[in-house]
């Protein structure tokens, strides 16, 4: 399953060949996670080592650690998580006292897997035909820790899904030949529809967790809400595998798959695929004692779709691609060596340059001199089916403004960046958030829970910067803390996830057609939620900007540059503004670096030290989304 790549070569659409190279594919050797894990365990939680690691694996590792809870729980009748560090185990020397953990770290280290999600189970009838099978062992527990008093889809939120029968494996396509799969790895191949449903992804991209403080569980809050924020949009179906949602689809309803697994070519043409490739009887040499015609012979099918599966995270991408043996990455695609195909890391990396283009736009509109200042109104507007960015709560996307004289010299800057992604101003001194550290990690910068570029209707200076992001604060130093909903931030800025006790800022876009609170309401209640989805997932510090977060709205954002004349050091002949996306800004990194000594943290340490940025893509640690929009000055 190919077809033609910009150069001579061949790219392998195949869903192996698109999926080992992506994020999931790749997710349980993901750098990036390993290290945010590490300032969990042994800086921030200490103390609730076991549920960090339990939690945090269920999705990242999820098949050696189900495996791994299957075992246990057989040989025990107990719940017993698999510990990051199980990750690490290989069967050799003889002797080894880890060899046993060898097989689950293989299963662990291969991520997000094709079992996992084609033997996934949706919907209230098939939840409860398996819910105390064997092979959902102990995930009942993990429900009621994370996610206590929900029901329904909301209960299997944070990695908590159950699994069918393991001989059963679902895929989207009607009366599937079900002989080849049986023969080839013994299980039996069954049509659903719930494989194309949004709610097979809802499960780890819903993420509900506890808030720790001192060991004990003070409460509850979403992490990330991608389905969710979804489900509130324009772009939701209005269903799921149990039937309708209140309000019905939305104006752009399109699933998740629609978006993160194309079906058609780069010239818009719909795939047409056999699916597999096997010894069919009419296609190959002849053999004695193949299977007759009418249990081997394939027909071809439209609706094959890529399993790309990707978000903007290039930077994974790139250090994939640099550094492949410090991750353990095969550098050879089996199917398709390099001499005729294209890496495996290149066609995803393309993936997500196509998705940046696509995932939200910006222009410029008038641009007014007006006595002694330069007006100018930016919009963006977010293209995406969810929150841009969405996700893990670091993500950032930001704007660069720039003013520019007639020979392309930048005469004043909104949201420049030095070399690593560090967004300065013109004497190039970091702005206000962006590190959060002394170099040395002796102590914080400015602590205080209020120390970040707030959002901005008007912006009129070079150490003011337009960022979408979502900030929390962590629960403050006292034997009761107030957290959740409304809370006021009484303590500083956290990276931790299982910290978030008060939200600060989240003014990340919202999409397209959001939904008014009570809508949004009725949704998360039908889906086994309660109330508090729907206000968590709101707007926070946007002090009324009525240009943003309409209900209903557009998903778009309006930010006006007002800029002294005096300040503009020459001639100004042209304005640019350019959207930019981070997956892993500065201040997260140094949080890491500041916050664990382990070797994960050392790892990233490294990779980020080393990474190769530019000129390209991620040149000073940016990745730019849409087209940079001009407009002359008057």
């Amino acid at each position: 399953m190919t077809e033609p790549a910009p150069e001579p070569k061949l790219t392998n659409i195949s869903p192996y060949g698109t999926w080992r190279k992506s994020p999931m594919g790749m997710s349980g050797r993901d750098p990036i996670f390993f290290a945010q894990l590490a300032s969990e365990i042994e800086t921030f939680h200490p103390e609730a080592k076991t549920l960090i690691e339990d939690t945090c694996m269920s999705c990242h590792a999820v098949q050696g650690h189900r495996q791994h809870a299957i075992d246990k729980n057989a040989e025990s009748g107990q719940c017993v998580p698999l510990a990051r560090d199980a990750l690490n185990a290989v069967p050799y020397p003889a002797g080894n006292p880890t060899a046993g953990l060898a097989h689950y770290a293989a299963l662990g280290r291969d991520g997000v897997s094709c079992t996992t999600c084609h033997g996934m189970v949706v919907g209230k009838d098939a939840s409860e035909k398996v819910a105390d099978a064997r092979q959902n062992a102990c995930v009942k527990a993990r429900q009621q820790v994370t996610n206590p008093g929900h029901s329904g889809l909301a209960k299997t939120f944070t990695g908590n899904f159950l699994m069918a029968d393991p001989g059963e494996i679902f895929g989207p396509f009607k009366d599937p030949k079900k002989k080849p799969m049986e023969h080839a790895t013994g299980l039996a191949a069954a049509h659903s529809e719930h494989v194309k449903s949004s709610e097979i992804c809802a499960s780890c991209h819903t993420v509900h967790l506890p808030v720790l403080h001192r060991g004990e569980i003070i409460g509850h809050t979403y992490e990330q809400a991608t389905y969710p924020e979804w489900a509130f949009s324009g772009y939701r179906t209005g269903k799921t595998v149990d039937g309708a949602l209140p309000g019905g689809a939305g104006a752009k309803a399109q699933s998740c798959q629609g978006c993160h697994m194309p079906k058609t070519d780069a010239r818009g043409k719909p795939y047409r695929s056999k699916i597999a490739t096997i010894q069919e009887y009419t296609s190959f040499p002849q053999a004695e004692y193949t299977l007759p015609p009418e249990d081997i012979d394939l027909e071809p099918r439209e609706g094959f779709a890529k399993h790309t599966l990707v978000g903007l995270n290039l930077y994974l991408t790139k250090m994939a691609q640099q550094f492949p043996e410090v991750l353990g990455i095969r550098t050879e695609d089996p199917m398709l060596p390099s001499r005729r195909g294209v890496d495996p890391l290149i066609a995803t990396e393309r993936a997500m340059l196509e998705q940046a283009a696509r995932a939200a736009a910006i222009d410029v509109g008038a641009v007014t001199r007006d006595g002694d200042t330069l007006t100018a109104e930016v919009k963006v507007a977010n293209k995406a089916g969810h929150k841009f960015p969405s996700g893990v709560a670091f993500r950032r996307a930001f704007i660069a403004f720039e003013v520019r004289d007639k020979l392309g010299q930048v005469l004043w800057a909104s949201g420049r960046t030095n070399k690593t992604g560090v967004i300065v101003d013109e004497t190039g001194a970091a702005i206000a958030g962006e590190t959060w550290w002394t170099p040395n990690c002796g102590a914080r910068i400015d602590p205080g829970a209020r120390a970040h570029q707030p959002h901005y209707q008007v912006i009129g200076k070079q150490s003011q910067a337009q960022i979408y992001q979502e900030l929390a604060a962590g629960p403050a130093d006292t034997d009761t803390p107030h957290c959740g909903l409304g809370a006021e931030p009484e303590a500083p800025l956290t990276s931790s996830f299982l910290s978030i006790c008060a939200k600060v800022k989240d003014n990340r876009l919202l999409p397209h057609g959001f939904l008014g609170h009570d809508e949004r309401v009725a949704i998360a209640t039908a889906l086994g939620a309660k109330p508090d989805l729907a206000e968590e997932v709101a707007p926070v510090g946007t002090g009324g900007d009525p240009d943003y977060g309409k209900a209903g709205g557009d998903g778009e954002d309006a930010i006006l540059y007002r800029i002294p004349l005096a300040d503009i050091p020459g001639e100004p002949a042209e304005v640019r503004a350019t959207l930019y996306y981070q997956a892993i800004p500065p201040f997260f990194l140094q949080d890491r670096f500041c916050t664990a000594k382990s070797e994960d943290t050392r790892r990233l340490y490294y990779l980020a030290g080393k990474l190769d940025t530019g000129p390209g893509p991620i040149e000073n640690w940016k990745l730019k989304v849409g087209q940079t929009a001009r407009a002359s000055v008057p």
